[in-house]
């Protein structure tokens, strides 16, 4: 496991914390873990830090499942940039990768391979990208929240 945090500049103060988990669900509290302690930083309403929690357990998740497959290794990186106004979430992966339905019956973003995940970061998060990987392989996923005073 590899964690790294760094402070940028974007719009006013940001900061930033990278995480790098085993593509395994174990792994996952740990993830949740750091959006707990960020929260130290910038507190959040219970509500909001448990929708935050639910989200970024969500999009883990898919990744565990669905990207590396035939039990190969893998990993998932978790970037969180915590910005006065908004908490940034990106999770990504180097596996297969997903498609977005293009299916108005299923709504916006449903994945084909079906399951509730995306639906949910949908309904708490108040952005939500999708795509393939930087590289153009694997997944990822950013959500953002925006925080009130």
């Amino acid at each position: 496991m590899t964690t790294s945090s760094s402070t940028a500049r974007s719009n006013g103060d940001a900061r930033a914390v990278r995480l790098t988990i085993p593509a395994k669900a174990e792994y996952i509290t740990l993830v949740r873990l750091a959006l707990s302690g960020l929260s130290q930083l910038r507190p959040l309403s219970e509500e909001t830090l448990g929708d935050l929690k639910l989200a970024v357990t969500e999009a883990c998740s898919n990744s565990v499942r669905h990207a590396y497959r035939d039990g190969r290794e893998g990993a998932v990186q978790v970037v969180y940039e915590l910005h006065k106004d908004r908490l940034v979430v990106e999770v990504s992966d180097d596996g297969e990768g997903f498609t977005v339905a293009d299916d108005a019956a299923a709504g916006a973003g449903a994945l084909t391979e079906g399951g509730l995940g995306i639906a949910i970061i949908q309904e708490l998060a108040d952005e939500l990208e999708l795509g393939p990987g930087a590289d153009g392989k694997g997944s990822r996923l950013r959500f953002v929240k925006f925080i009130q005073d």
